[in-house]
């Protein structure tokens, strides 16, 4: 069976995410646990008002849990570390199969990537984490696509047509696939997700390729909202070390092409006008948004620069509504929107997991 990953603004069957559970997402106060919980809370209730969504949530924090999200909302019990979802979760594929289904018909398939704490990071932890992929595509019904590569759904964006963009710094690094060559990691990206042109760009954001980020994740820099354009992150401020960064990100997207062969239409988000949490400078992104059927959750940060940010993300999507969420805690933790959620596409499923195992008691 071939396999390809669609855009993430083809139709949804689901979105999927992880509660917050422990760690540095919830920190030490209670203060801290609740802004997480709260943060993840809006982003799930926010997209249950355009398709369902299901929470994986550690089975003791179930009440808790539930004490934050729209009823609607499902929850799936299962053994989690951290509660980044597009990382540790499955990127789903659509195949055909002439065999377990009527010839033609898409099937769902699950790319169960290794994850290894971004890159086996001396403060992450991994254990329950690398299970999460595995259960969610049971979940689903999905057939499991298990992959060597050790990659994260952050650090890849596919316009569903066989383009994807990644970074060096990251299906590279040597915390993750030592030894790794370009070749070998399209080849694979071309069993998985049917991708037959890669757009390599050199690194990611400042903050996010310092001890605590993901070495580099594309999902910060640039989004596709339909095939043939682009979305790209731009620092426009001369102070912050991004500008020289993003600076360099544009025009390799710039003189870059799709599977086609054909130039982008290249949409410039700016940065927040922000710089500095007061921890460092902030890697904060329009870009880390995710689509959901007939919508968009978009990043805010309380920022000058929100309501320019949202109108080029409303007219590059045209026709969905967009509901912004205030990201500063996800950002704070290390990610946006998009990190966590992971979105499942509309598909004929292998097995139609029983709606208890998915719904709440």
């Amino acid at each position: 069976m071939s396999w390809r990953m669609p855009a993430e603004t083809d139709p949804h069957e689901r979105l999927w995410m992880a509660w917050p559970s422990g760690g540095y997402t919830l920190g030490d106060t209670q203060e801290s646990a609740h802004e997480a919980r709260a943060a993840w809370a809006a982003v799930a209730n926010a997209a249950r008002q355009f398709e369902p969504v299901t929470m994986a949530v550690r089975p003791e924090d179930r009440a808790i849990a539930e004490a934050y999200l729209d009823p609607r909302v499902d929850l799936l019990e299962t053994a989690l570390d951290d509660a980044w979802m597009r990382d540790i979760g499955p990127s789903f594929v659509l195949g055909t199969s002439g065999e377990a289904a009527p010839a033609g018909a898409p099937r769902l398939g699950a790319v169960d990537w290794v994850f290894n704490g971004w890159g086996a990071q001396d403060w992450a932890s991994w254990e329950d984490d690398a299970g999460v992929a595995r259960t969610v595509s049971e979940a689903a019904g999905a057939v499991r696509v298990p992959s060597a590569l050790v990659n994260e759904g952050g650090g890849i964006q596919v316009d569903g047509l066989g383009t994807v963009l990644l970074t060096e710094t990251v299906q590279l690094d040597p915390g993750r696939n030592p030894g790794a060559t370009k070749a070998g990691v399209e080849a694979e990206l071309a069993r998985t997700i049917g991708a037959r042109h890669a757009v390599w760009l050199p690194r990611g954001l400042t903050r996010d390729s310092q001890r605590f980020g993901t070495r580099g994740h594309v999902d910060l820099v640039a989004a596709i909202p339909r095939p043939g354009t682009l979305l790209v992150h731009v620092q426009h401020s001369p102070e912050h070390p991004d500008h020289e960064v993003t600076g360099e990100i544009l025009e390799a997207l710039r003189s870059s092409r799709t599977a086609e062969g054909k130039r982008w239409e290249v949409i410039e988000l700016p940065a927040p006008a922000q710089l500095h949490d007061g921890e460092d400078w902030v890697d904060w992104s329009y870009i880390n948004h995710t689509a959901v059927n007939g919508g968009l959750i978009a990043c805010s940060f309380n920022d000058p620069q929100d309501e320019k940010a949202l109108r080029i993300l409303a007219d590059a999507y045209r026709g969905r509504r967009v509901i912004a969420v205030d990201s500063r805690a996800i950002f704070s933790r290390g990610g946006g929107i998009h990190c966590i959620t992971q979105q499942q596409p509309r598909a004929l499923s292998a097995v139609r997991t029983p709606a208890p195992a998915l719904g709440r008691s």
